[in-house]
């Protein structure tokens, strides 16, 4: 059975930066693609960004445009999000997750990271 920890998440003020890590075990991890999500208190999940398999990435048009970055390194079976100039509205429990190339949703979640942004 797949499972995803996440850990990288904290608090750190306005301006500042994270690196979230979201290490995989239980699955082939080169043959998933990886996505980031967050959710705000009283607010729907919303897509970050993902990594496909071969490397493909797509990114929020609204989430951390041009600030947050995406890569995975399969050897380490771990998917990383940098996160720079951190804004108060990005406070939100992150989260990442696992689907197939094949599959349109994903299969395994993790149990989520708080990152909090203070002003």
């Amino acid at each position: 059975q797949g499972q995803l920890v996440e850990s990288g998440g904290g608090l750190v003020q306005a301006g500042g930066s994270l690196r979230l890590s979201c290490a995989a075990s239980g699955l082939t991890f080169s043959f998933y693609n990886l996505g980031w999500f967050r959710q705000a208190p009283g607010k729907e999940r919303e897509f970050v960004a993902s990594i496909r398999w071969n490397g493909g990435i797509t990114y929020s048009a609204d989430v951390g445009k041009g600030r947050f970055t995406i890569s995975r390194d399969n050897a380490k079976n771990t998917v990383y999000l940098q996160m720079n100039s951190l804004k108060p509205e990005d406070t939100a429990v992150y989260y990442c997750a696992a689907r197939t190339g094949s599959s349109s949703s994903y299969s395994y979640w993790g149990q989520g990271t708080q990152v909090t942004v203070s002003s």
